[in-house]
């Protein structure tokens, strides 16, 4: 059952408040220039779940190697993660403005002409800068892996962990004609989106601290 509630985690980070409305952007990235070349998106998108997949791993390998401390340290840990999810969901809904949180608008010269060994760096990147955002169910997960104190089987559940996380994203570039429509109605209702995501957030981050 543990890989089963791994899994389950990993889809619920991808339906968070921070990875789900931005999708559209990802998908852009992965296309590039060429917006009819489901191809290209879909390998790109491949390399963007590997790269994040081997953060995550590393994460599992550190989990299991430090199990004790993190199981013994897990209520200060998540009230750090509550206070960075709180301030991303105030960012989301601008009532302060983090630049550092911002990344998104900053990269698109740097990712309009991804590859796979380019897709690979932007998910290991992005892997980073999420570990917050998704907070909630990384924890878990990891919390989970530092109980077992098990390499093999942490590296095991953060690989379904990462599958479950990375399988819509390669989903949505294979379907990306059929899915348009969508992206068009969160690109066009962003601003509303990003302040219920910021809601949600914002919730999520007391829920962590308070539980």
């Amino acid at each position: 059952m543990d890989y089963v509630f791994t899994f389950i985690e990993g889809f619920a980070s991808f339906i968070s408040p921070c990875v789900l409305p931005m999708l559209p952007i990802y998908i852009s990235y992965f296309i590039g220039e060429d917006n009819k070349k489901v191809s290209k998106a879909v390998i790109n998108s491949i390399g963007f779940v590997l790269g994040f997949s081997i953060v995550f791993i590393l994460l599992s390998i550190f989990a299991s190697s430090f199990g004790g401390i993190i199981s013994q340290n897990i209520k200060y840990i998540k009230i750090v993660f509550g206070i960075i999810i709180i301030l991303l969901g105030l960012n989301y809904m601008e009532i302060i403005k983090i630049n550092l949180l911002n990344k998104s608008k900053g990269i698109n010269k740097k990712v309009k002409d991804l590859n796979f060994i380019k897709s690979l760096a932007f998910g290991m990147i992005f892997s980073i800068s999420w570990t917050p955002c998704i907070g909630t169910f990384l924890a878990s997960a990891l919390l989970l892996i530092a109980k077992n104190q098990d390499m093999v089987k942490g590296i095991l559940l953060m690989i379904v962990y990462s599958i479950g996380l990375g399988i819509p994203f390669i989903i949505s570039a294979v379907l990306l004609e059929k899915l348009k429509e969508a992206f068009n109605f969160i690109k066009k209702h962003y601003d509303i989106i990003k302040k219920i995501s910021g809601i949600i957030l914002i919730i999520m981050g007391i829920y962590m601290i308070l539980f």
